[in-house]
């Protein structure tokens, strides 16, 4: 069982920055520093972009339960 949580935190950890790296740069930071702040936002928020949010809640709230639970194996020697 132990195993399968450390793969499942892998898998989610490489999902949560793959998620992350796909989401659209809003305003300033590095984005605007190579002329990514040129660009207007007219259309607003589509689809796909809020299923990217879902999915990367629902990634990040896996890969934090993986880590409670790698805990408590820890803590308690389950």
């Amino acid at each position: 069982m132990y195993l399968a949580i450390q793969i499942v935190l892998v898998i989610s950890t490489l999902l949560m920055t793959t998620f992350i790296l796909l989401h659209k740069g809003r305003g300033g930071g590095l984005s605007s520093l190579f002329g990514g702040g040129m660009q207007s936002n007219l259309s607003g928020s589509t689809v796909v972009e809020k299923n990217l949010d879902r999915f990367t809640v629902i990634t990040a709230v896996i890969w934090l339960a993986s880590i409670i639970l790698l805990l408590l194996f820890t803590r308690f020697g389950w």
